[in-house]
């Protein structure tokens, strides 16, 4: 079960550049929003990816999806950890809730 993060300390971590952050939706949902400084990476992306993308396995990484409902983040955290990475946490709430917060979000 991977680990979880509350929206403050993803936000604290993203000001202090201290936290990788993993938009599990990608495509045209990246390119339209997304959290500040999020990559890219869908559940299919994974292992052809990660190491290219994420080429430290020990950085604090941060999934996140569009909601609660969406399975994509735990799918991605999931396969992250079986790849090795240590640092794995996933933000549960989505940018969903991170737009209703009125937190800043970026487009492509």
């Amino acid at each position: 079960m991977t680990a979880l993060i509350t929206r403050d300390e993803l936000a604290a971590a993203i000001g202090a550049g201290t936290v990788t952050v993993v938009d599990t939706l990608g495509g045209q949902y990246h390119a339209q929003q997304h959290l500040p400084g999020a990559l890219a990476l869908t559940p299919g992306e994974v292992d052809a990816l990660a190491a290219t993308v994420l080429p430290d396995r020990t950085a604090a990484i941060v999934t996140y999806c569009s909601n609660p409902a969406c399975p994509n983040s735990g799918q991605v955290a999931d396969r992250l950890t079986a790849l090795g990475y240590t640092d794995v946490r996933k933000y549960r709430e989505g940018i969903q809730d991170w737009v209703e917060a009125g937190l800043p979000t970026e487009s492509a």
